[in-house]
């Protein structure tokens, strides 16, 4: 297993720097004057990670599916089209919504694509004469809006308000805990956390992986104070403008350690579902790493976090 991590590991992260690269190209397209203007509302630039939003989108999809299979090991009828709308719906709400048409109508919104997604959840489900399971799909749809749909989207709502490579950090600082973790559980791991769930982890796996979270993250954090690249959007009528922000290396140190023990409970959440459906991997889409799920796992649980982080390190 550890020989196809240190190969597709590699080709992964290429792969997600070369869309950061290419989502960061995006933010500098000037659509004054250019007929694509009035498609987005008048604005004369791109909205932010329109590149990740795709990807972001096939993640779910695949993921959506890997879910499918969980629902199913438990005796689920479940609708696998309907099931993959729910986390779609999901992700795509919280990037499209609008930030300046107020709290009400934006909980208004979500609210509503909530209620229509059951309904028509129970509709689909029953719609041969069937009423056995018609809980069990309606639960399942309403997991996969929250599980792969909203949780996800709070990292496309960091990166609709931030840089490409602040979102690459909040994910390369998530990640590096399970690392971290890894590899310090390997060499000096004694004491198991939660054997019963997760056998393999150990406190001073844990403790380890927070470490090099923090330590990662204040490192990157560093480089974009010296860069510039730290901050956040601003609209100023049809255009907008990136406002730098110094980020405290005292703040962001322990929202390291915050960060990378989330992304553990994150892996945990994704075992405790494995283990309740009887399966040891999500899927076998990525050699040595498993499915989209054991993927994702971590940095769709650190998102809100993340997302409150950012939004409070505006402040010092």
């Amino acid at each position: 297993m550890l020989k196809y991590r240190l190969i597709f590991g590699p080709i992964m992260i290429a792969v997600l720097i070369g869309v950061v690269v290419l989502d960061g190209v995006l933010d500098t397209v000037d659509l004054t004057g250019n007929p694509l203007q009035g498609l987005f509302l008048g604005r004369t630039y791109l909205p932010a990670g329109l590149l990740m939003l795709m990807c972001f989108a096939g993640l779910v999809v695949l993921g959506s599916r890997e879910l499918c299979v969980i629902f199913r090991a438990k005796g689920v009828v479940i609708d696998t089209p309907m099931i993959v709308l729910s986390g779609l719906l999901g992700l795509i709400l919280f990037y499209a919504i609008p930030l300046g048409i107020g709290s009400q109508t934006a909980v208004a919104i979500y609210g509503t694509a909530m209620a229509g997604l059951f309904l028509a959840t129970l509709v689909i489900h029953s719609r041969k004469g069937r009423t056995d399971g018609a809980i069990h799909a309606a639960a399942a749809g309403m997991f996969t809006f929250v599980y792969l749909g909203v949780l996800p989207g709070y990292l496309m709502g960091i990166r609709s308000w931030h840089s490409a490579w602040t979102l690459i950090a909040v994910i390369a600082v998530t990640k590096s805990c399970d690392i971290g973790a890894y590899f310090t559980g390997l060499m000096i791991g004694k004491h198991k956390m939660i054997p019963w769930l997760s056998p393999k982890k150990t406190w001073e796996g844990l403790a380890g992986g927070m470490v090099v979270a923090a330590v990662l993250a204040t490192g990157l954090a560093a480089l974009g104070n010296q860069y510039g690249i730290n901050g956040y959007w601003v609209r100023e009528g049809s255009g907008r403008e990136f406002v730098k922000v110094i980020y405290p290396l005292w703040f962001v140190f322990p929202a390291g350690l915050v960060l990378g023990g989330i992304g553990q409970f994150g892996d945990l959440v994704a075992s405790l579902f494995k283990r309740d459906a009887g399966i040891k991997d999500s899927g076998s889409a990525v050699p040595g790493f498993g499915g989209v799920l054991d993927i994702v796992d971590s940095p769709v649980v650190v998102a809100p976090f993340a997302y409150w982080l950012l939004m409070l390190v505006r402040y010092f």
